[in-house]
């Protein structure tokens, strides 16, 4: 699930973008790989919390789409499973987000 909000701290035009995942058994760590750090598999590593979601928060620059996968401890690829979906570069499909929308919406 993402949810997006206009940024407080910035006077651009960055957007702060929620990823959240739900609880996924025998995982320890998720990380966040997409568009946003040119997919690189371990920048973004999500905090879990208590009840064993998962979340991230980044500042995205509004107007733009992203395309975002999970990638957890074991190398196993997950979409957000609320998040529409569309082809990869590479043949994969992939989550992405529209931060185009929710620049209209604020």
């Amino acid at each position: 699930m993402v949810t997006i909000q206009k940024s407080t701290k910035s006077k651009d035009s960055k957007l702060r973008v929620t990823f959240s995942m739900p609880t996924i058994d025998g995982c320890n760590c998720l990380y966040l790989v997409g568009r946003f750090n040119e997919w690189n598999e371990s920048v973004y590593r999500m905090q879990r919390a208590d009840d064993g979601t998962w979340s991230l928060t980044l500042e995205l620059e509004s107007g733009h789409e992203f395309q975002y996968c999970f990638r957890t401890n074991d190398g196993t690829w997950l979409n957000d499973p609320c998040a529409p979906h569309a082809r990869h570069p590479f043949e994969s499909e992939t989550s992405y987000v529209s931060t185009s929308a929710a620049t209209l919406l604020n």
